[in-house]
């Protein structure tokens, strides 16, 4: 339908007022498409420390980070952009249950002295990657796809065989194995060896629970409680879970969450350095913010280091180094001197893993779920300026660097989860993100109640840096970015549209007025993107 004469030809509507993604923002999540939008099989720049998937910079977890700077996004910053990002959230769970995600466990399944030294023979070992153990692949799992039916109110991983591993090596086996799940099921299984082992969490590798790996299930258990209508995770698990954690020594007197906890052994294992606490922070803000808030002093003492005016991210060995000379030998934090000590002893300190921690993942996770806006600021901008931002087909992300520091001792270490999409998150994360969604997940019925935006993606060439449906205006508000040259003419469908007409405003410009069809929809036909363009369908009748 042409413009008529009872359609204002400018748009009266200020949409400044709306905050839009950055280029660094837009960058990361161009980054998680082109990743996960690789043909099956190709992992290029997911290549990780130890190349068994066996560290915490494996393909389970950056796919998982993904997912929740993702989710994140679309939650906070492009409620409306439902589409788009359910496609693109698709993808990293596809990738997730890819067998070369998940066939590490087959060996690790037969347990080792690491982490049960009273070991004297291997176990038995088995292929299924959930039913036993491996919260690590598991719990991020479930959260991944009890997002997903929160975000987009979809159970296609809700129905039976949704979640189905097939477990077919081409050269050695029994033939072709099928081992069948759902989200419900496996949150079953899940919940069953929390009660066996006596609610300190489901172990990671054989014989040791860490909490990081166990704040996800919990995040993914509430959101399964709100489409269920059930309130068993806040009623029931919470409270047993954190009497637990005290009980058996998991909160460490120097603040940091214990290593590990051993079930044989029946005992916590100190903390050996701080990624772990950080990166379970991030999440456990979610449901325990008081205890996160209160114990972030003790925690970040050495790992975060203030002079000058700035906040810098120091590597393990310092930061454990750090913390001994202020706790033990009553040096002064807010001494450099004692910065320059601790760089100095670190080099003798040796670590039981052969891999330098995520610190860049995890600390700037955190600082963004906390609102520490000025140390979050800081340390990005030291990854700006030292640890080779690279532009790649529109995506922003840190390549891999094995170097721990320079020769000034600027921290330079870098690995592909902190690299593809730590840092990722962190830009896209808003303060109490994780919480605010545990607060108050989608429902049903909210996201039946507006209208949401479908067809054209980031597999279209653009990016999306706004989409919002604002209730008051009446307004979806849309701005679109080609990342190269101008797109190719692209299609916009809003869905769930009230029934009327819509004035569709292109830069301000009204160009047709449209009337929403039977079915609530209302197309924006062949718009060609070049440079940065503001989209606005207004609702007049």
């Amino acid at each position: 339908m042409a413009p008529t004469g009872h359609s204002p030809s400018l748009l009266s509507l200020d949409l400044s007022k709306y905050a839009k993604l950055d280029a660094k923002q837009a960058g990361h999540l161009r980054h998680f498409h082109n990743l996960v939008s690789q043909p099956d099989g190709d992992w290029s720049h997911f290549d990780a420390s130890d190349g068994h998937e066996e560290f915490d910079d494996a393909r389970r977890y950056q796919l998982a980070t993904m997912a929740y700077a993702a989710g994140a996004a679309h939650y906070h910053r492009l409620p409306a952009l439902r589409g788009p990002f359910k496609r693109l959230m698709h993808r990293m769970i596809q990738k997730m249950l890819r067998r070369e995600v998940w066939s590490y466990w087959y060996l690790a399944s037969h347990s080792g002295k690491l982490f049960d030294p009273s070991l004297t023979d291997l176990r038995k070992p088995w292929a299924d990657p959930v039913v036993k153990e491996n919260i690590m692949y598991s719990g991020h799992l479930l959260l991944m796809t009890s997002l997903y039916a929160m975000l987009f109110d979809d159970d296609e991983f809700e129905k039976e065989g949704g979640l189905t591993f097939r477990w077919a090596p081409l050269f050695w086996g029994m033939g072709t194995e099928d081992f069948v799940y759902d989200n419900r099921s496996l949150q079953k299984v899940i919940l069953e060896q929390l009660v066996a082992n006596d609610w300190v969490g489901v172990c990671c590798e054989p014989n040791a629970v860490f909490v990081v790996c166990n704040q996800f299930p919990l995040i993914a258990m509430r959101y399964n409680d709100i489409r269920d209508g059930t309130n068993y995770v806040e009623d029931d698990i919470l409270p047993k879970y954190k009497k637990a954690l005290t009980e058996k020594g998991m909160l460490g007197a120097d603040g940091l969450y214990a290593s590990f906890f051993a079930i044989k052994q029946k005992k916590s294992v100190p903390a050996r350095q701080g990624a772990h606490t950080a990166w379970a922070n991030a999440f456990m803000n979610s449901w325990n913010s008081d205890y996160v808030r209160k114990s972030y002093e003790q925690q970040t003492l050495g790992f975060l280091t203030h002079f000058d005016g700035k906040t810098q991210l120091n590597p393990t060995s310092v930061a454990i180094t750090f913390r001994r000379l202020v706790l033990e030998e009553g040096c002064d934090q807010h001494n450099r001197e004692t910065l320059g000590r601790a760089r100095k002893e670190s080099l003798k300190v040796k670590s039981m893993i052969p891999y330098e921690t995520l610190n860049w993942l995890s600390f700037t996770m955190m600082l963004s779920e906390l609102g520490k806006r000025k140390e979050l600021d800081d340390l990005l901008q030291h990854a700006d300026e030292h640890l080779s931002p690279t532009w790649e087909k529109g995506g922003l992300y840190y390549p891999r660097n094995t170097k721990v520091v320079d020769e000034n001792w600027n921290h330079v270490h870098m690995e592909p989860h902190s690299g593809n999409s730590g840092i990722g998150y962190a830009r896209l994360n808003v303060t109490d993100g994780q919480k605010k969604m545990w607060d108050k997940p989608w429902t049903s019925e909210l996201l039946s109640s507006r209208p949401w935006i479908d067809g054209a993606g980031l597999e279209d060439g653009v990016d999306f840096l706004r989409g919002i449906w604002d209730a008051d205006e009446r307004a979806m508000i849309l701005t679109l970015k080609s990342w190269q040259e101008a797109s190719s003419p692209i299609t916009l469908m809003m869905r769930n549209a009230h029934a009327g007409s819509w004035c569709i405003y292109v830069d301000d410009k009204l160009t047709e007025v449209l009337e929403a069809s039977k079915t609530g929809e209302v197309s924006v036909l062949d718009v060609v993107i070049d440079g940065e363009v503001d989209i606005v369908l207004k609702w007049i009748d």
